[in-house]
């Protein structure tokens, strides 16, 4: 593993590098983004690391206002910044020797899986897409009365907006265990994760901006789902899920165009595809094969 730095912009990024041990020549490579509020040290490292051993780079970084890499406003989720992230990421990847430019792949993975899909199905440099445990957002309200309780939810954040154009967002905890206390991911399974050693990380924050759920509310991330004529993808998710709920990621499945492959994995939560041997097992090799057909 190798600590890298990459620009986008003025602002410095800063990831984990992962080469395969053997190598012929340039390699295909693999660009992660992973889920809400992590960083490169938790599920991004674990999956660029056991795919490096299949045979691609992988890089693993944190995006702006996270972890290591700069962003003025800290833990603060902002999708076109990430996106943009991603597309320097890519040119970074394009820039080393070790890579086949040609063969760049993406993979998301929870909340990442919305970006993913969102990047790759604009990017023409991505020429394949995986998705594991993925968050898919951007689907319209069901009926009126979703919407009508949306666009309510939406007016409350009026406040936190003005504070936003002041700099000086609120933030509340990222993770906690009492699922009735204001958090990005209240209760006790991702508490489980991000709250205990099994996920430790010198630079990860238990913390995220009020203004973060308000972004990730109106990103649409599905539209690309039309846009992948060219970009074979896969959809691997657990069959009981909680957070990322398996009967969304059968909808976007279903929306994609072009070559598209799912593959269900038996879990009983959703932090299972985090760190659990024996399902993230599962989810490499079904990411691995794919990618390396596709790459």
């Amino acid at each position: 593993m190798e600590n890298v730095t990459f620009n986008v912009g003025d602002e410095k990024l800063r990831g984990h590098l992962f080469k395969p041990e053997k190598s012929n020549g340039q390699s295909p490579a693999l660009v992660f983004t992973g889920p809400y509020t992590g960083v490169k040290e938790q599920v991004t490292g674990i999956y660029a690391e056991r795919l490096a051993a299949e045979g691609f780079v992988g890089l693993a970084f944190d995006h702006r206002n996270f972890g290591e890499s700069d962003g003025q406003i800290r833990q603060h989720e902002e999708p076109q910044k990430k996106l943009d992230d991603l597309a320097a990421a890519v040119a970074y990847l394009s820039s080393l020797d070790a890579v086949d430019k040609n063969r760049i792949g993406a993979v998301g993975i929870c909340l990442g899986g919305s970006y993913a899909l969102r990047f790759a199905g604009f990017d023409p440099r991505v020429k394949a897409l995986a998705n594991v445990g993925a968050a898919y957002t951007g689907f319209p309200p069901a009926n009126e009365k979703d919407a009508a309780a949306k666009t309510e939810w939406l007016a409350g954040y009026a406040d936190e907006l003005n504070n936003l154009a002041k700099g000086t967002p609120g933030t509340i905890p990222a993770v906690t265990d009492d699922a009735d206390e204001p958090a990005g991911m209240p209760g006790q399974e991702p508490f489980d994760y991000y709250g205990t050693k099994r996920s430790y990380s010198p630079h990860w924050q238990n913390a995220v901006t009020r203004l973060s759920s308000y972004n990730l509310a109106s990103f649409d991330s599905v539209v690309a789902t039309q846009h992948l004529q060219n970009t074979p993808s896969l959809v691997v998710h657990g069959t009981v899920d909680a957070f990322c709920s398996p009967e969304n990621a059968q909808r976007a499945y279903d929306m994609m165009v072009g070559k598209k492959q799912l593959e269900w994995i038996e879990t009983t939560n959703h932090i299972e595809l985090y760190d659990s041997k024996s399902h993230v097992d599962q989810a490499i090799n079904h990411v691995s094969g794919w990618m390396r057909a596709h790459l």
